[in-house]
């Protein structure tokens, strides 16, 4: 039996007698091939059986786990040419082993960490002492710190210029054994530096982000100190939103928009308590902030530009230091904010965008009816985690209150862009609230139906029968920005008044919800089991 190309075999190893075993069988077998009718089948079981022991004997004196690893990877350095294909296969088998190994002592802990390390194209070494481990880049290294048993001590981040800082997310991380975490922390540094240019501009555009990350804390700090404002006002009312620092891999984020259920408990029916602490940065909309490459060059900060501690007024707004050449460079680079997950924009939307930072954002060839993104984007966040398979929903969804049912048919820059990116995150908020996975048959008794139309990029109706006079009425809902929704009820001068604007308008500012906002429109005489329809 051949070994594949370039591969060696140790004349002990099990491969090696496995192979000899082989051809001997082989080799007999053909010598035999005259006399078949003469090889009966407890035969050919006796030489398996009398293989098999051999192997087993074999491994049972193996060497341990980690040895057989490395001998594995040493016999893969020393390879010649090999298919990229077959490099790849082994690699992965070898991550795996590696992944399927407990981590319990400091050479297993070491081997995970140097395994890790490679995966994201990173070096490693050891200290003298065995018991630091360093993952390095050319702009950045990681010191990871253990003890003799190979417990965790510390991690510490250092870019390029800087002394190394513990970091307290990747501690955890690697007391909890969550390599895979750490992981995605160390290719978040290794993005961070795709950069164009030679390391000297790539430590200027670093130095560029470190000015506006502390730019955007000074002003969320400022807002804080002038409005005293808790955790979700600072989200949803803040200049910067709520600004959580770069962690590690973990870019500075803005979490700029909640929506009232995203803050709600349901289980005790009350909002969630949340300070600064316990903020998860997977809550609400949020935007990272960052800086890439581009084939222009901008002039960016290289120091803050913020002066002093205190806001102007009472809106925490700050006092900026003018661009100069002391402050400010040209590099070929520009500051990116990054959508947390991708969040459906009109056209328009994304217009007002691009005039306040006179760069174009997307070719419009590339759009798509807005609904149909809403609602795409509203499934897939129903659908993550749900063992139920996604269902054909046609645009038609059902959402159940505790005594009602609709169906829908669905037919500086920074604080101005936050405040643009509310102003789509309310209104698909409310759209989005149409969309369910509760399945209701369409011809149940007692179904109301509400139509909802887009009329603008901001601003749809909601059209229904009178639960009294069986006419039909309709709400407009105008979606000013994220503080305010203005609420119209349109209705025959004979229709018996159900609710004023202004309590409509109330309500749907309160809980964001068009199903909540539609609930006193069922009738109170009997029970409703309630349909809204959305349509195009």
């Amino acid at each position: 039996m051949a070994a594949g190309p370039g591969v060696s075999m140790q004349s002990g190893s099990p491969a090696r007698e496995l192979s000899l075993s082989v051809q001997q069988a082989a080799s007999q077998t053909h010598g035999d091939r005259v006399k078949t009718e003469e090889v009966t089948e407890a035969e050919k079981q006796s030489r398996m059986a009398a293989l098999l022991e051999r192997l087993h004997a074999k491994h049972n004196a193996s060497r341990p786990w980690q040895e057989t690893c490395k001998v594995v990877r040493q016999a893969m350095e020393k390879r010649g040419a090999m298919n990229t294909a077959g490099h790849q296969l082994l690699l992965t088998c070898l991550e795996t082993l590696q992944r399927a190994l407990k981590v319990s002592s400091l050479p297993s802990m070491i081997d995970r960490l140097e395994s890790i390390a490679r995966q994201n194209m990173l070096g490693s070494h050891l200290s003298p002492s065995g018991t630091e481990c360093y993952i390095t880049s050319d702009m950045f290294y990681v010191e990871v710190q253990l003890d003799t048993s190979g417990e965790l001590v510390d991690v510490k981040v250092a870019h390029q210029g800087e002394n190394p800082t513990s970091c307290p997310e990747l501690i955890q991380h690697l007391r909890e054994k969550n390599f895979e975490e750490f992981s995605k922390h160390l290719k978040g540094l290794v993005d961070l530096y795709k950069l164009p240019g030679d390391n000297k501009l790539k430590t200027k555009m670093y130095i560029a982000l470190q000015s506006l990350e502390l730019d955007l804390t000074k002003m969320m700090h400022m807002f804080r100190l002038a409005t005293n404002a808790n955790a979700v006002e600072t989200i949803l009312h803040g200049s910067v939103g709520l600004l959580t620092a770069r962690s590690g891999g973990h870019l500075v984020s803005l979490q700029c928009y909640v929506s009232p259920y995203d803050v709600f408990e349901e289980e005790i029916g009350t909002q969630l308590n949340l300070t600064d602490n316990n903020v998860p940065r997977s809550l609400g909309v949020s935007v990272s902030v960052t800086i890439e490459g581009t084939s222009a060059v901008h002039k960016l900060p290289i120091a803050p530009l913020i002066t002093g501690s205190h806001p102007v007024d009472n809106k925490g707004t700050p006092s900026f230091s003018a661009v100069t050449n002391s402050n400010c460079v040209d590099l070929p680079a520009c500051f990116f904010l990054k959508m947390n997950r991708p969040m459906p924009f009109s056209l328009s939307f994304i217009q007002r965008m691009s005039n306040v930072t006179s760069i174009p954002i997307l070719e419009t060839s590339s759009s798509q009816p807005l609904y149909q993104l809403i609602v795409q984007s509203q499934l897939q966040l129903l659908e993550e985690g749900s063992s139920t398979p996604p269902s054909s929903h046609n645009m038609h969804f059902y959402s159940v209150l505790p005594d009602q049912q609709h169906c829908y048919f669905l037919n500086g820059q920074v604080p101005v862009l936050l405040d643009i990116i509310r102003h789509q995150a309310a209104y698909n908020t409310l759209i989005g609230s149409c969309v369910k996975r509760t399945s209701i048959k369409e011809d149940s008794a007692g179904l109301l139906q509400f139509e909802v139309c887009p009329l603008t990029d901001s601003s749809f109706s909601v059209s229904f029968q009178h639960p009294v006079n069986e006419s039909l009425v309709c709400v407009v809902m105008e979606v000013i920005d994220s503080r305010q929704v203005c609420c119209k009820l349109y209705k025959g001068l004979s229709d018996a008044l159900i609710c004023t604007d202004e309590f409509i308008t109330k309500v749907v500012q309160r809980c964001m919800s068009i199903p909540v906002t539609m609930r006193p429109f069922g009738g109170k005489q009997r029970p409703y089991r309630q349909t809204l329809q959305l349509s195009h």
